[in-house]
C-alpha cells in the first residue's frame, strides 16, 4: 500500500525537474566553449612501445584451421 502515493511525488518531482529552466550565463558559456585546446599537451601513449600493432600481428582468427570446431553437429 502506498504505492499511489509514492508514484505520484516521482512525477511530481520528474514534472518539475523537466519544466525547471535555471538562468545560463551565455557569457561564461561562450566563453568556455571559445578556448582554444591548444594549450592541452599532445596525447601520447606510454605503453605504446610495449605492444605490436595490430597491423603487425599476422594471425587470422576467421581462418578456417581451429580445427573446425562449431559447425558439424
Amino acid at each position: 500500500m502506498g504505492r499511489g502515493r509514492q508514484k505520484a511525488k516521482n512525477t511530481k518531482v520528474a514534472r518539475e525537474l523537466k519544466y525547471f529552466s535555471p538562468n545560463t550565463d551565455l557569457t561564461a558559456l561562450q566563453a568556455e566553449l571559445a578556448t582554444s585546446s591548444s594549450d592541452e599537451p599532445e596525447y601520447e601513449d606510454k605503453w605504446a612501445d610495449l605492444y605490436p600493432d595490430e597491423q603487425d600481428t599476422t594471425t587470422d582468427s576467421s581462418d578456417s584451421s581451429n580445427g573446425g570446431s562449431g559447425s558439424a553437429d
